[in-house]
């Protein structure tokens, strides 16, 4: 990788960081941006859906089951647009799970840099698996 992607690539996780500090969720914040052409097409951060309450943890701390993860909020927003992400990088300050590696693949998204490694990484392993760069890009 040359060092000019190495740049864009620290400062586009910067900005997922910053993006991440939206998030209503106590537990962990998480941001991500998705990124075409040098374009930032979408963005998204862990919270619950549109029109639900701002409280992402139940009285145990416990995530709600409803709560949608960083990368599923950014899809869903190119989704709506008239964009499109076919050959997109996604900057995710944390690794995606199996589920978010799912919507990734289905995406088109063809390369993922994370910043924090989560205990599970079956999410990429998929990704891996399914031919997508992935990069950790510790923080």
């Amino acid at each position: 990788m040359n060092e000019k992607q190495q740049k864009l690539d620290q400062r586009y996780m910067r900005m997922a960081r910053i993006w991440a500090e939206n998030s209503y969720c106590e537990r962990r914040k998480v941001g991500a941006l998705l990124i075409k052409d040098k374009m930032i097409i979408s963005d998204g951060y862990n919270g619950t859906p549109s029109g639900f309450e701002n409280i992402c943890e139940d009285e145990n701390n416990v995530s709600k089951p409803y709560v949608l993860h960083a990368e599923a909020n950014a899809i869903s927003k190119i989704a709506r647009s008239h964009n499109s992400s076919d050959n997109s990088t996604l900057y995710v300050t944390a690794s995606p799970c199996i589920e978010c590696a799912k919507l990734i693949i289905q995406a088109g998204i063809k390369r993922v840099v994370y910043g924090e490694k989560y205990r599970i990484m079956d999410g990429v392993e998929l990704l891996e698996r399914a031919g997508i760069e992935v990069l950790f890009l510790e923080f």
